[in-house]
């Protein structure tokens, strides 16, 4: 039970490490998270400024070496993360628990992969440090709010995706029957293609209908693609201005670690942990 002594949250230097990592209600929670991002700003800029030939030639070792700076950081970082939650595993199966470590593997896994063959391999492992980026959101209130908006609309946006996959098919198979393989429609995959491309206004012009008819079809999926594009974003729109209205902290249960706890909340609304 959550009041019981053996799972009271952890007190002394553990439960304050927690408060500084996990939340930003503090000035040194706060000055964590500020600090954190723009370490994780500077380097996805070596990570790409070492994708960049000329900079490689000419600073390769140095953009390696404070990449294993930011990599020491980063491990150092992950694992206090570890140490100050209850449940080490529950954070290192989660999101951003799989993201930081991403974040890491990479750098260490070039270590053992020796040899010139396995440099493109080597080079495709240290994209994975892109990564860090993501871990951007977890620091962003506005984040948080996208995220309740689109778990709201989730129903709404697959039954307006369900509607728009049925009119491309309509309409692929439509377009195969008018203008067939004279003019490139060689299958209702194909078709479906085209129409894809269409209503999303992408038109990549690899493929066109010739004859009126199909033209006229054309012009009818273009028009009612402007109106498609509509939809979707007055759905979200809509969720976003709720969903902004609901005041959440910046509060990780160190519990679970689960977010999103009300302004007022007292124990966590998953698990009933005392905050």
């Amino acid at each position: 039970m959550p009041g019981s002594s053996s799972d009271r949250p952890r007190a002394g230097w553990r439960a304050r490490l927690h408060e500084v990592i996990f939340e930003a209600d503090t000035p040194s929670g706060k000055f964590f998270d500020v600090a954190l991002i723009w370490l994780i700003i500077l380097s996805v800029v070596t990570v790409m400024l070492e994708s960049i030939r000329p900079f490689r030639l000419a600073y390769g070792p140095t953009l390696r070496a404070v990449e294993w700076g930011f990599t020491l950081l980063f491990s150092v970082e992950y694992l206090l993360r570890l140490i100050c939650v209850r449940r080490a595993w529950r954070y290192a199966v989660s999101f951003f628990g799989i993201v930081d470590l991403l974040a890491i593997l990479p750098t260490y896994l070039s270590l053992f992969i020796p040899g010139g063959q396995a440099l493109l391999s080597v080079r495709a492992l240290r994209l994975l440090r892109v990564f860090r980026v993501l871990k951007l959101a977890q620091h962003l209130k506005e984040a948080r709010v996208l995220m309740r908006a689109l778990r709201a609309t989730r129903y709404k946006i697959t039954v307006f995706l369900s509607t728009v996959l049925t009119l491309v098919v309509i309409l692929g198979s439509l377009i195969y029957l008018v203008e067939g393989a004279a003019s490139g429609f060689t299958s209702i995959p194909k078709g479906i293609y085209w129409a894809i491309v269409t209503v999303t206004t992408v038109g990549y012009g690899d493929i066109a209908p010739q004859t009126n008819i199909g033209q006229f079809i054309a012009a009818i999926a273009m028009l009612m693609g402007y109106a498609i594009i509509a939809v979707p974003t007055g759905i979200v729109t809509v969720e976003l201005s709720r969903a902004a209205h609901h005041e959440i902290t910046t509060q990780v249960c160190p519990h679970c670690t689960r977010e999103g706890h009300d302004s007022d909340a007292v124990h966590c609304k998953f698990c009933g942990w005392k905050l």
